[in-house]
């Protein structure tokens, strides 16, 4: 099934998602056009929890990446680099303080 209301998520996007999202952008995700969605929703065979909030729908994002068979999020190198970073900075600050009370 192609999604009518433009193209799939990519990655990068999906990740970038906020705590919770509208039916439209989780019907996007998800391949299906958003007259489907709604449809799924009714019948109570939407794959993932609907948070129905006044007149709208939220699909909390971490449901939707689990319906997607995505449990967590991937670890870049990027990332890694920067937490090496972090770290050996700390470890620093860390040396200088002990230099100073010795």
């Amino acid at each position: 099934m192609t999604p009518r209301s433009g193209s799939w998520l990519s990655f990068s996007e999906a990740f970038d998602l906020p705590l919770a999202v509208d039916l439209r952008t989780a019907a996007r995700a998800l391949g299906l056009s958003p007259s489907t969605a709604y449809k799924l929703i009714h019948q109570g065979g939407f794959p993932c929890p609907v948070l129905r909030l006044g007149w709208q729908y939220r699909i909390p994002t971490a449901d939707l990446l689990r319906a997607l068979g995505i449990e967590e999020r991937p670890v870049y190198l990027a990332d890694l680099r920067d937490g090496a970073d972090f770290a050996e900075q700390r470890d620093r600050a860390t040396e200088f303080k002990r230099e100073d009370y010795a």
